[in-house]
Parts: structure tokens; sequence; C-alpha cells
């Protein structure tokens, strides 16, 4: 798929992880939506609420879900937010996460923690192994919630989350998802994992722009409290004529929790193409198309010393390559001086392919890394 891209020959960007380029049909849909600003006229009140349900069906068919149950957020921050604000901590409950999980489902958790005497418990894998067996074991009777991502942003290793769905509803604890490093590369059965809420930004895996994501939310919380109160998010709101007939009652679903200012026309247009570009694969296929190209990238670093999770342990669509001491100093900047594009996360060098890349980025990748190293 690399001509559907724009990535210059001899770019060897590997690093879907960080941030995923735009194809080139959502540039377009983003400049397309951008244009109706032009012209504000033809913009009509309608357009307000089509755009807007547009991404929501898309976002809720990737994911396997009901419409009603997706909420347009502009950030994962936000939506752990509207999770946060939903869900009950009382003194000397437990907040279950993963140590060095990403700041955005950490923080919003020490803050509910430490206004209702709560602990945040910061889980620690075993070496070498996954997450599961460590989180099953931290959840208990005091737990209150447990917020995880399907796989570690750093290390790529995973959490079996149907196992911490069920261990979440045998002790009564919430169970809220970050699936920005999962959603679009790699499959997940809302139905058998039963979160409360679930949120991934759009700008990687799901390779729209940044600025927008999709939460899911569970039905039992569609009553629930959003975090702010905007115009559009109340019921009647198609009838401009009557906006000023301020009403207590919300659009149904989770649109409730929808942000301020959905209606942009650039973001969610790209976001859709977006979603259309994963849909013409299928997310179970690209899941196993990484994986294969993991596999074949992880064989060829062992040659050269360097060790990985096997596919299982580790999410197929990431790797992360460990060297036999410390990463030597500066690697980043020199792969990137070869135009080799990866990411170093802790101790390990972050590999992150996706359907652009091409076996010269490998090789490219390869030769590189065995010239540091010599």
């Amino acid at each position: 798929m690399r001509d559907r891209f724009a990535i210059p020959e001899g770019v060897h960007y590997l690093n879907c992880a960080y941030m995923a380029p735009l194809a080139h049909s959502v540039s377009a849909a983003m400049v397309d939506g951008a244009r109706l600003k032009e012209q504000p006229w033809k913009f009509r009140p309608t357009d307000f609420f089509t755009v807007a349900e547009e991404f929501r069906g898309r976002a809720a068919r990737l994911a396997g879900v009901e419409t009603e149950c997706i909420a347009i957020v502009p950030s994962v921050s936000y939506g752990l937010a509207v999770a946060a604000r939903n869900l009950p901590v009382t003194k000397g409950q437990q907040i279950v996460t993963l140590a060095d999980q990403f700041p955005s489902n950490v923080y919003a958790w020490h803050e509910l923690a430490k206004a209702n005497g709560g602990e945040v418990v910061a889980v620690r894998r075993p070496s070498q192994d996954c997450w599961t067996g460590a989180v099953l074991d931290a959840i208990g009777p005091d737990t209150a919630i447990v917020a995880l991502p399907n796989n570690h942003w750093a290390d790529g290793r995973v959490v079996d989350l149907v196992a911490a769905g069920a261990r979440c509803r045998k002790v009564g604890a919430a169970l809220v998802l970050d699936l920005t490093q999962s959603l679009g590369a790699m499959s997940i059965d809302f139905a058998a994992v039963q979160p409360d809420f679930a949120v991934a930004a759009c700008y990687k895996w799901l390779m729209g722009p940044y600025g927008v994501g999709m939460m899911y939310v569970a039905p039992k919380h569609h009553s629930g409290r959003p975090i702010e109160h905007n115009w559009i998010n109340r019921a009647g709101s198609e009838d401009f004529a009557r906006l000023v007939d301020y009403r207590e009652d919300f659009q149904p679903g989770a649109r409730r929790f929808d942000m301020g200012e959905k209606s942009n026309p650039p973001l969610l247009m790209g976001a859709s193409a977006a979603f259309d570009f994963l849909a013409e694969f299928g997310v179970e296929a690209i899941e196993r198309a990484l994986g294969k190209a993991t596999q074949a990238i992880a064989e060829e670093a062992a040659e050269l010393g360097l060790s990985s999770a096997g596919i299982g342990v580790r999410a197929p669509h990431f790797l992360s390559l460990e060297f036999p001491e410390e990463i030597p100093d500066g690697l980043t900047e020199r792969l990137a001086q070869n135009q080799v594009y990866v990411s170093q996360r802790g101790k390990s060098l972050r590999v992150t392919p996706h359907l652009y890349n091409t076996d010269s980025d490998y090789a490219a990748l390869a030769a590189t890394i065995r010239k540091c190293l010599a």
C-alpha cells in the first residue's frame, strides 16, 4: 500500500505507534472538509449532525459495537475524564493500572483516588512475561476500577482483556480501556471483554488525524454525567429555531458525552476516510499482515543479538527489540540520519510497521542497526 501514502522513496518509516502517516484519501477528505468553511452558506444546520453521525457509524462498525455506544472525543484524556466522573471510588478502594502506563491513563486515576481517599496500584509484570497474570493477581475485593491498555505502549506486551473483564465482573470493579495503541491493528471482542468505557485516539493505529478520538460507553452508563454541557448534545438541538427553549434531556445513547464543537468537518471527514481505509482490508487481515512483518524483523534482529517477545506475549503489530546491554548512545538519531524512523522506549527499540512498509524498509533497519553495532 506504499502508493496510497506520501512517503518518499528512501524514507523508512517504522513508527506507526508514534503517529500514523495520513493516506492520500484521508488528506483529501480533510481538505474537502476544510473547504466547506470557504462557503459557509452551503453548510446547512443538518450538516452539524450528519458529519458527526457518519463518523460515529464508521467508528461503531470498526469496533463491532452499536452506534449508540460511541461518543466523539478530542483526546484520550477527555474520554478518561468522562469515565472518572462516572465511576465511584470510596475511601480505601483501589484503582489498578500498569506500571509505566501512558500518562493519559494514569493522571485521571490519581486525581480520582486523591479526591476520594483511594489508592492507585501500578502492577509490574514479571520479567519477559505478558501482563495478564500480574493484573489478575492485583484485582480483588477492594478494587473499584481497572484501567488498562490492550498492549503496553512501550514494550507491546499484551493484557488478556477477556480474562481481565471477567475478573472485574466477579469482584464488581469497573473496566476502563485505552485502546489507542491497538484499535485498528488488533482485534478486540467488546462483547466478550465488556468494558465500561474504552477510548482510542485516531492518530495512531486508526490512521486518522490528530485531535479527534472515539469512545465506547457501555449502555449502563448512558444516563451518566458529561464533563461539559454544550448545546448540540441536548435533545432537540436539531431545531435551531428553538435552541433557547432550554432542555434537561440529552441526545440518545452516548451522544451526551460528545465534545463541544464536535461537528468539525476536516477532522471527522478525515477520520471517517481513515476508517474506510481500515475497513477495506479488515482489522483481522491487518493484524495478520503486521504480525508476519514484525516476526520477520524479529528473526533478523535475533541474528544481530537482539531479543524480543514472541507474538502472543506481545501484540502482533508491536515489536520491542532488546539489546544484550544498553542501547548504543544516539542510536535512534543515527537511524534517522539513514532515513530509518523508529522510537526508543526505555531500554528497547520500538518498531511498529504498517501496510505502507516494504521489504526495503526492513532491510534498511537491519543494515543500519548492524552498522551501529559494528
